[in-house]
């Protein structure tokens, strides 16, 4: 079966050039889209299984009894509801949107716990003091240990600092620091509390085993008990919908498609919507032209007999009406002696010609020359006949008028 069977050859190339476009730009999309479960990807996402990714931490807070949920909805919504028994985790976010900040503030007011890594996370914490380092530093530092509070007992901790903290606020107080310069620092706000990272490394699944990290990820979040746990996806640029589980390669793929599918439906409709214009009327012929194109016919059939035939035939038909018989077959024989005993004066040739019109309307091999003279003969004996009946009918035409007039008087 042909595919697009009803479509003419120019719409069915454009629908298989469209729809081979589309199946390439797929796999392109497919080939070329990174893996987001790499190692090179550096968000610490809950869903990735990569080095620098959270998995591993989000499920170990899960299985060891942790009342933990992942945070996809607008961050207002939780703010809306947080209390003193609400604790969340925002690892490396991204976002400087006026209603985030507001919602961080607003949770820690309320009474919330919140740990928060990086410098956009410092920046979305109530009396937060982000700076850059003054030396960057991109190999793992074991910090020191420098405050006094339970946090800076956590142990042995490794870190990769990717921002540092405004030391001045004496409510702010460092509990480790990576050569000189601030990398966690806890602090009361209102109600709440905050914990900030110089970077997220400790939670990261390549790191989250080394040394004392998981330590310093448990007392950052407090006591479990009495308290409920939100690890925030929203700010890492996906706030999760409906919709959000039809996005990617997926949805990519469907909007080229529907594109696609409009630009081959214009086409198709253009195609035909031009100015129509009416065909255009055939010229009939002129008798001469008729007459030549009859005489092709014949000759390249070879069918002299069937000419000859018809013209017989029509001149039967004719000599009949004027002898006031109804047509029907009857010889030419008869015929002849018909039309003798109507018209006395008939052409004396009228015999033998009609006779040889028989014979050659029955054979196969009569010369087109023959063919022409016979149907000129009958053609000759009809204008006779027609002139010979033009005297009688105005004779009978009198005969009737004066008939007329006799009857008027009377």
């Amino acid at each position: 079966m042909k595919v697009g069977g009803s479509l003419d050859a120019g719409d069915r190339g454009l629908l298989l050039g469209v729809v081979g476009l589309a199946l390439a730009m797929g796999a392109a999309i497919g080939l070329l889209t990174p893996n987001a479960n790499g190692n090179d990807n550096p968000l610490p996402s809950t869903y990735l299984a990569g080095q620098h990714g959270a998995r591993a931490a989000y499920e170990t807070l899960l299985r060891s009894g942790y009342p933990i949920e992942r945070w996809e909805r607008p961050l207002s919504e939780l703010a809306a509801t947080a209390g003193p028994e609400t604790v969340v985790i925002f690892a490396e976010p991204f976002s400087r949107e006026a209603s985030d900040i507001k919602a961080v503030h607003q949770i820690v007011e309320r009474g919330g716990r919140v740990l928060s890594t990086g410098f956009w996370g410092g920046f979305l914490l109530p009396g937060g003091e982000p700076d850059t380092p003054r030396e960057f530093n991109f190999a793992a530092c074991q910090l020191e240990p420098e405050g006094m509070d339970a946090l800076a007992g956590s142990g042995q901790v490794w870190m990769v600092p990717e921002a540092t903290w405004q030391v001045g606020n004496p409510m702010q107080r460092t509990q480790y620091g990576c050569a000189g310069q601030p990398a966690v620092v806890e602090y009361d706000y209102g109600k709440g509390h905050v914990v900030w990272w110089a970077s997220a490394t400790p939670l990261e699944n390549g790191s989250l085993a080394r040394a004392d990290n998981l330590d310093l990820l448990l007392n950052s979040l407090g006591p479990r008990a009495g308290h409920r746990f939100y690890w925030d996806e929203s700010l890492h640029g996906d706030v999760r919908s409906a919709w959000s589980y039809a996005a990617g390669p997926a949805l990519s793929l469907l909007r080229i498609g529907l594109a696609a599918l409009g630009l081959l439906i214009v086409f198709s409709f253009s195609r035909r919507s031009g100015p129509l214009r009416d065909v255009p009327a055939l010229q009939r012929a002129a008798p001469v032209e008729f007459i030549e194109a009859l005489g092709s016919l014949y000759r390249n059939a070879g069918a002299q007999s069937t000419a000859v035939a018809a013209a017989l035939e029509r001149f039967r038909r004719f000599s009949l009406r004027l002898c006031g018989l109804r047509p029907g077959p009857i010889g030419a024989v008869e015929l002849a002696a018909t039309i003798r005993r109507r018209f006395p004066r008939a052409d004396p040739s009228l015999d033998a010609d009609l006779a040889a019109c028989e014979e050659a309307a029955g054979s196969d091999t009569l010369d087109p020359g023959t063919a022409l003279r016979l149907v000129r003969a009958l053609h000759r004996h009809r204008e006779k006949l027609a002139e010979a009946v033009k005297p009688l009918a105005h004779a009978a035409a009198i005969s009737e008028n004066d008939s007329s007039a006799q009857e008027r008087p009377s």
